[in-house]
């Protein structure tokens, strides 16, 4: 058995590609194994920013002689479907086997074919993964015409020690036994004879190929000087996972931020580090931000590094005097002295600018204060006129995902109520299924806004999300209206909701047909939403198909009530009821042209089983609908599951199809009348079995 060594070398894979490409390549070469007949005991995939190198354990050295039986056509058949038989697998009318069967006698022959050596079946398997690996972004590089992530410099290929001379493009690159070091380390290239041989001397040479190793390494170095400096590291996983991906000898090491700076605020400072500098963050005991910051280099000094940790606080001081700068002059004029320039940022070219967008997220804040325990209507209002100041602000310009966040600063130091300056940093929230939902009742109300906005507007003019495309994050923004919702258990009619937001456009504009679309559009997130939390899709859509059911949280109180419901003993049997007594009703009413939903006929129950059949029903109804209208669901399906014993008595004694043709048609019509009975809970012809 032999083993497999490929490395890719190139320069600097970009770090959110590295672990994709991988598994990508990983997988390319499994399945053409696979395909192959090669069978392998191990596979290991190493990464870094400058090679993806794959090991595959305990190869054959050749694939596997294959004997296959197969049958051709009958031995009478004409001559030219016997020709192209034997022509087709390669053998003479002697080396056929006449075989008699059931159906007759029948040629068939023996195909035997030698394997190939594994050396040339993989040199085929990695070129063509090469040349299938899917990078979000590629380039071509001097006048080659084939493509990669970054410049392909090296392609080392080794099977039981020797070469295969795989060839990238027209001859771009071939590949050899050699590869090189860390680029600054150990930049000398030296050849390699197996898998260990090359993780031993890549290592020697400052080369961490294991990416999970690299990762401890910073995470322990960076706990280790927050601790030994009696500070703590903020957890980042997301900036371990990319800067892993930027060193190939990973050596923590700590900076000081200038007090100066301090006061600028921590989202600032963060944002200066975490996202533009990739630093790490450390705190104060107290929770406080510290004034040191952790930085990954990919060297070792003479000078402990001294030069790159001032380096490292040259670069941050001058990305904070920027900060400081803006931060100072933004506080000298006021969120509502910005106001005007929103009139000439364009919002999006068939809905307007940001000035007209202010305008009607201040219709519709009022709008839902009303719905909101404890809302100020006034303080809505005026968190929805500047929440979108911040935005021609210097700050903002800079470091554009601090919006919201800035503005709260900047309401704080205008001296505008807390509760619109805590509105103004939440109008966004939620951003995704992990982000926190706002509590306060006026950031309620302005985030409502915002996105309801959002949604209108673009279904207005026909923008909607299709398949996978969400162009203007429309699934977002509908998610984070039912989570405001849900979570904070509003009382929000979304029928009328979205004609009101809708009515805020021209009138030009498809009014009726938006509310609908909208309608639907959130039944289906709903959907997706609750089965996240294992709520049945179909029980969401039967209760969601009623008639003016838009209440989020009547609604969901309902699907609850109808799963306890659904799962019982009682509600099973009367499902399978209400499912014979609607396929019944759907047939006949077909044949006959007309709608049994008509009032029973007392005079024509002739049978014991359907008087108490529509006495029942009768009875369940007038019980249950005080109960669904003070939302007692629960006990309203309750009293619906006393109708198994009388439905199921009237399907074992009565025949619907009566030859009376009066009787028949009264009996379609109690059959209705359960039909509709069920319909006061939920639609349930939608509730799959």
């Amino acid at each position: 058995m032999a083993e497999l060594l490929l490395e890719l070398f190139s320069e600097e894979i970009p770090a959110r590609m590295q672990a994709r490409a991988s598994a990508d390549l990983q997988k390319l070469i499994i399945d053409g194994l696979k395909a192959a007949d090669l069978g392998f005991d191990k596979v290991e995939s190493l990464v870094t920013p400058r090679r993806l190198t794959l090991i595959v354990d305990s190869l054959p050295e050749k694939q596997p002689d294959l004997r296959e039986e197969r049958r051709g056509p009958r031995a009478d058949a004409p001559e030219k479907a016997i020709n192209g038989f034997l022509a087709g697998n390669g053998v003479t009318l002697e080396q056929c086997e006449k075989r008699e069967t059931p159906k007759g006698v029948f040629l068939f022959a023996i195909v035997e074919q030698k394997g190939r050596a594994a050396s040339v079946v993989l040199k085929d398997i990695i070129e063509d993964a090469m040349n299938k690996l899917p990078w979000p972004k590629s380039m071509r590089w001097a006048d080659h015409k084939v493509r990669w992530v970054r410049q392909l410099d090296r392609i080392l290929c080794l099977f039981n020690g020797d070469v295969i001379p795989v060839v990238f493009g027209d001859g771009v690159v071939t590949a050899g036994n050699v590869t090189s070091g860390h680029r600054f380390l150990a930049p000398a290239v030296f050849t390699v004879n197996n898998a260990s041989e090359y993780k031993a001397k890549l290592n020697f040479a400052k080369v961490m190929l294991d990416r999970e190793a690299r990762k401890r390494v910073i995470a322990e170095g960076c706990e280790k000087l927050a601790s030994d400096a009696g500070l703590k590291l903020v957890d980042d996983p997301g900036l371990l996972d990319e800067v892993c991906g930027l060193v190939e000898w990973p050596v923590p090491v700590m900076g000081k931020i200038d007090d100066q700076f301090m006061d600028v605020p921590r989202e600032v400072l963060e944002t200066s580090m975490r996202e533009h500098q990739k630093y790490f963050v450390l705190e104060e005991n107290s929770g406080k931000l510290a004034a040191r910051f952790i930085t990954i280099s990919n060297m070792v000094t003479m000078d402990h590094n001294a030069q790159i940790i001032a380096g490292n606080e040259r670069v941050l001081r001058a990305r904070l005097h920027d900060a400081k700068f803006f931060w100072d002059q933004d506080r000298k004029v006021t969120l509502e002295s910005r106001l005007p320039k929103l009139e000439t940022i364009v919002f999006h070219a068939k809905l307007g600018t940001i000035a007209e967008r202010v305008l009607r997220m201040r219709g519709l804040a009022r709008e839902v204060s009303s719905s909101i325990t404890g809302c100020d209507v006034k303080l809505a209002d005026r968190a929805a006129e500047i929440a979108k100041a911040d935005l021609v602000s210097n700050m903002v310009f800079e470091f554009t995902e601090l919006q919201g966040l800035m503005g709260k600063y900047y309401a704080h130091n205008d001296g505008e109520a807390p509760e619109v300056a805590q509105a103004i940093a939440e109008h966004y929230a939620p951003a995704g299924p992990s982000d926190s939902c706002p509590t306060a009742p006026v950031s309620v109300a302005v985030a409502l806004a915002e996105k309801l906005d959002t949604l209108a507007g673009f279904f207005t003019v026909d923008e909607k999300p299709t398949g996978s495309k969400d162009p203007f994050a429309l699934r977002r923004a509908a998610l984070g209206v039912i989570r405001l919702v849900l979570e904070n258990g509003l009382r929000l009619p979304l029928r009328r909701l979205f004609a009101y937001a809708v009515s805020q456009y021209p009138a030009s504009i498809r009014r009726d047909a938006a509310v609908e679309d909208l309608l639907a559009f959130f039944a289906d997130r709903l959907k997706v939403h609750l089965r996240e939390q294992g709520v049945r899709h179909d029980l969401v859509s039967a209760v969601f198909a009623l008639d003016g059911e838009d209440d989020l949280v009547r609604l969901l109180a309902r699907v609850e009530a109808l799963a306890d419901f659904v799962s019982g003993e009682s509600g099973v049997n009367l499902m399978a009821g209400y499912k014979r007594a609607s396929n019944i009703l759907r047939i006949e009413e077909k044949k006959d042209d007309t709608s049994y939903d008509a009032t029973v006929d007392v005079a024509l129950l002739s049978q014991d089983e359907e008087r108490r059949l529509y006495e029942a029903l009768i009875d369940v109804r007038h019980k249950a609908l005080p109960l669904m209208r003070a939302e007692n669901y629960a006990a309203a399906m309750a009293g619906f599951a006393e109708l198994r014993g009388p439905v199921d008595a009237f399907f074992e004694k009565v025949t619907v199809n009566s030859d009376n043709a009066d009787e028949r048609a009264n009996r379609l019509k109690l059959l209705a009348q359960i039909r509709a009975a069920m319909h006061d809970i939920a639609d349930f012809s939608k509730i799959e079995s």
